[in-house]
């Protein structure tokens, strides 16, 4: 807290110092950088729209008209004429997942795609022949495998699907929402995954009629896999996080959050900061695991330990790193064939036929919370004593609340304190709940790309809720209505990195035309975001939610020049365009990271 106010302090006696002096005619010195002849959207308190910035020392000495930024051009300025277009504060994704980001670029990349079982194994044989040399033991990686979107709808691939290819190696696939894997039958072996195998805390194996492994496991089940595959190198990883910089760049994205952090992860990117090659500002929430529950005092030490090792101290104009957060899991994922999310009400099941179905609720509400209430309150409440926010992972209402809950303890233990804590995805909260988010100072951070119809919302999902539950799905809108402030994560790699596509679906809650008929419309009764709210949500709210809200989120005199500069004016087209936006330049701390191909 008193690291924040000093801050503010600083940048309100900059912002008068400037303001003095033009006032004053004193000699200003000119800026090094400037921007002008643009539409600029401010996303500050009034929501300005301005004309010109300059920039000196990677920070934003002035904000405004024409007429004021005239007085800071000098001889060795630099001066861009945006020709009216369109600038923004750099987009501040609240999660995702960088190094994994990059590292899936590297593998057996499925690219999201909707496939039959034919295609999917045809993708991993392809893989597989270009990659004969490690025959027979190397392990295969299949990443980006959207499970919920098999073909037709429905389909449920087991372990026999990865047997059936002409290989002796062992090969897991990896799902794009990161909860599940499909082992082949070499690799259950390999992990001694056994019909005798018990459930670990925090996760499922699979089963078919027989009681064998199906392949399939859920969560902390497939953890086994870490152990068994050899990590990537340091240099690996390095290449990693430079590929993920690049496309974090490429998309605008200036600050981000790393939701689930290893020490691996900021070694790759110190080795970056260290060489002057981080193109953005990164943020890590170390994992806490359900094991560390036992003893909370330690699990807390040990993020404290991280921070003390990787933390850059204070935020300047250069990009650099932060440790300030913890990421905890409290449930898995809704949308079947998972169903891991923990639900307040049973998850419906077909007491009819598929040509005639009939959902009547079931006997699995998913899995209880992963934290016990006591444990839980005492980690949260242990982090933000030693100034770390908590983030959440919570996907199912039940999970939402055991999280609401803890926090409340939280608060109650350390009233007053600055913590800030993240409640990621959120795809479906009790109506009971919706006003605990703003009175708790939670935020939710949610992924806009999933507010549409689209197969793990409809086809794996919606009837397994009920027409009450599928009504409010994803309820970013109600969530605003209710007083919250709505941050942003992508959650990549669980999808792409598009974040345009994610603010358009945040505004119309509509899939694309080619995602097909089957999946045309709005999805459920949310109202959605306006697009000033989509814009504002993936910038300074997200820059609140990352406790970093005095120096980014917002183009304001003092803060650091991290800008975008874009081919359209994102407030002044049809919603539906938004998906359409080019990133023409990207600038962080003042100096461009990114400019797009020239055409």
């Amino acid at each position: 807290m008193r690291r924040t106010v000093l801050t503010v302090i600083r940048r309100s006696l900059l912002s008068a110092a400037l303001c003095f002096t033009a006032l004053a005619g004193a000699a200003t010195p000119p800026a090094e950088l400037v921007y002008r002849h643009g539409r600029i959207y401010t996303a500050d308190a009034g929501d300005r729209i301005v004309s010109a910035v300059a920039i000196r020392a990677g920070r934003l000495t002035y904000v405004g008209d024409e007429a004021g930024v005239g007085a800071l051009i000098g001889a060795q300025t630099k001066v861009v004429d945006l020709g009216g277009r369109f600038a923004m504060p750099g987009l501040i994704d609240g999660h995702m997942h960088p190094l994994e980001g990059g590292d899936r670029l590297t593998k057996c990349d499925l690219h999201y795609e909707q496939l039959t079982v034919p295609q999917f194994q045809s993708r991993i044989a392809h893989c597989l022949e270009a990659d004969h040399k490690h025959e027979p033991d190397g392990w295969l990686e299949v990443t980006n495998w959207f499970q919920q979107g098999m073909l037709p709808g429905g389909t449920v691939v087991h372990h026999d699907a990865l047997d059936a290819l002409t290989t002796h190696r062992p090969v897991i696939a990896r799902d794009a929402f990161g909860h599940t894997v499909l082992a082949n039958a070499r690799a259950l072996a390999l992990a001694h995954i056994t019909r005798e195998s018990k459930d670990p805390a925090g996760g499922r194996i699979n089963r078919d009629a027989s009681g064998e492994p199906n392949g399939l496991l859920e969560d902390s089940a497939h953890a086994v896999f870490s152990t068994l595959i050899p990590a990537p190198s340091r240099a690996e990883n390095v290449a990693a996080a430079r590929a993920a910089l690049a496309a974090m760049a490429a998309d605008g994205v200036t600050s981000a959050l790393d939701a689930d952090t290893e020490e691996a992860n900021l070694v790759a990117f110190k080795a970056l900061e260290r060489t002057h090659q981080l193109t953005a500002r990164l943020h890590f929430a170390p994992h806490i695991d359900v094991e560390d529950a036992k003893d909370p005092a330690a699990a807390v030490r040990r993020v404290v330990g991280l921070r003390q090792r990787y933390d850059g101290g204070a935020l300047q104009p250069t990009p650099g790193l932060t440790v300030r957060n913890a990421k905890l899991y409290i449930d898995g994922v809704i949308s079947g064939p998972a169903f891991t999310g923990a639900m307040v009400e049973p998850y419906l099941v077909n007491a009819g036929t598929a040509e005639a179905p009939h959902f009547v609720p079931g006997p699995s509400r998913g899995p209880d919370p992963y934290y016990a209430p006591e444990p839980l309150a005492a980690l949260l409440t242990g982090l933000g004593a030693a100034g770390i926010d908590p983030h959440l992972h919570v996907d199912g209402d039940r999970a939402v609340r055991a999280g609401l809950d803890a926090v409340a303890a939280m608060r109650k233990a350390l009233p007053g304190r600055d913590i800030r804590p993240g409640f990621a995805h959120d795809e479906i909260v009790h109506p009971d709940d919706f006003r605990r988010f703003a009175e708790l100072g939670v935020f939710p951070v949610l992924s806009f790309q999933w507010e549409k119809r689209a197969p793990d919302t409809v086809d794996q999902l919606r009837d397994y809720l009920g027409p009450e539950r599928a009504a409010i799905l994803e309820p970013a809108g109600l969530l605003r209505d209710a007083g919250a402030t709505i941050a942003f994560g992508s959650d990549w790699p669980v999808d792409a990195l598009d974040e345009w596509f994610a603010l358009k679906v945040a505004v119309t809650r509509e899939n694309a035309p080619k995602a097909g008929s089957q999946y045309a419309g709005r999805l459920g009764k949310d109202p959605g975001l306006t697009p000033r709210e989509a814009l504002r949500a993936i910038t300074v709210n997200a820059a609140r939610e990352l406790h970093c809200d005095t120096d980014t989120g917002s183009l304001e005199t003092g803060k650091f020049a991290d800008l975008i500069v874009l081919d359209r004016d994102p407030l002044a087209i049809p919603p539906a365009e938004i998906a359409a936006v080019q990133v023409m330049e990207t600038v962080v701390g003042g100096r461009s990271v990114y400019r797009a191909p020239t055409r």
